[in-house]
């Protein structure tokens, strides 16, 4: 298994459980030594980040990266990006925000090009070499 530097935990932001089961799948077959946390809401995923600070970290380790859907009932991406913005420095600190989405809409593109939190915009589902592409360009492999 390969430990990358960095990259303890990932972290699924998305409300479909099939998709979920999908992409843990993939995490899993790229065989890189992490937690991977599933989130089926944006409120879920914020409320780790903000119980990532105040818990012990076997319960609850500091992502590397978030994959976040699009479209989600109740709080969206972006509605994520927003409150996330939020947070405290320590809480994001190091961070690598996946806007991993369904969506064809040129404008949700340039909208995650454009956004400082968002690091990559990527299209579902993810695959072993779009996982190898985000951590390649964020994260130093031992």
């Amino acid at each position: 298994m390969k430990k990358i530097i960095g990259l303890d935990c990932i972290i699924l932001v998305d409300d479909d459980k099939i998709t979920n089961f999908i992409h843990k799948r993939v995490i899993k077959r790229a065989d890189i030594d992490v937690t991977i946390k599933v989130n089926y809401t944006g409120f879920e995923a914020l409320n780790y980040l903000k119980k990532m600070s105040e818990l012990p970290i076997d319960k609850y380790p500091r992502p590397g990266i978030i994959f976040l859907d699009i479209n989600m009932p109740g709080m969206n991406g972006w509605d994520f990006i927003d409150e996330y913005k939020k947070l405290p420095s320590i809480q994001k600190e190091k961070i690598v925000i996946a806007m991993l989405t369904t969506s064809m809409n040129p404008d949700d593109e340039n909208t995650a090009n454009t956004t400082p939190e968002i690091n990559i915009f990527l299209r579902k589902p993810l695959t072993i070499e779009k996982l190898e592409r985000t951590i390649d360009a964020n994260f130093p492999i031992l």
